[in-house]
């Protein structure tokens, strides 16, 4: 049976508030819309599911998947990170308060965990310190690890 104009119209808007209900029973939707970021739409902590605490090898494969995921060099990422820490999710700098698989800076890491969607994260976690590193990369480029 063909369509109707009149059908069509109606359609159109039962497709619209089912949308409209779908997005506001989102809670990462609301958040997105809330603060026009949509990389708060999702929990960071769930990408690139690899265990890092297995040892540097799979340290250096969440790098890769993680750089990837943001549109980062992999390789830079891994090469940075093996001059920063060489992979060691401990790796500590007592004369500068760098901590982590990309050393960040103690007075730092508390707003730049904040600020990627780690707030009350440790930097001495590799997820944490990564994601947060490929997020500010993203935005800021290498410039803070030149």
């Amino acid at each position: 049976m063909p369509m109707t104009n009149a059908i069509r119209p109606r359609r159109a808007l039962a497709a619209t508030l089912i949308l409209t209900a779908l997005f506001i029973a989102s809670p990462g939707a609301r958040a997105s819309a809330v603060t026009g970021d949509a990389s708060y739409s999702f929990t960071p902590s769930k990408i690139c599911a690899i265990q890092w605490r297995d040892g540097p090898l799979q340290v250096r494969r969440l790098i890769r998947c993680a750089a990837r995921y943001y549109g980062v060099n992999p390789d830079k990422a891994v090469t940075i990170a093996h001059r920063e820490s060489m992979f060691d999710p401990d790796a500590y700098n007592a004369w500068s308060c760098a901590k982590g698989i990309y050393q960040h800076l103690c007075r730092y890491w508390p707003g730049r965990a904040y600020d990627y969607g780690f707030k009350g994260w440790s930097a001495f976690n590799a997820r944490a310190n990564i994601i947060v590193t490929m997020k500010m990369v993203r935005r800021y480029g290498w410039a803070p690890w030149s």
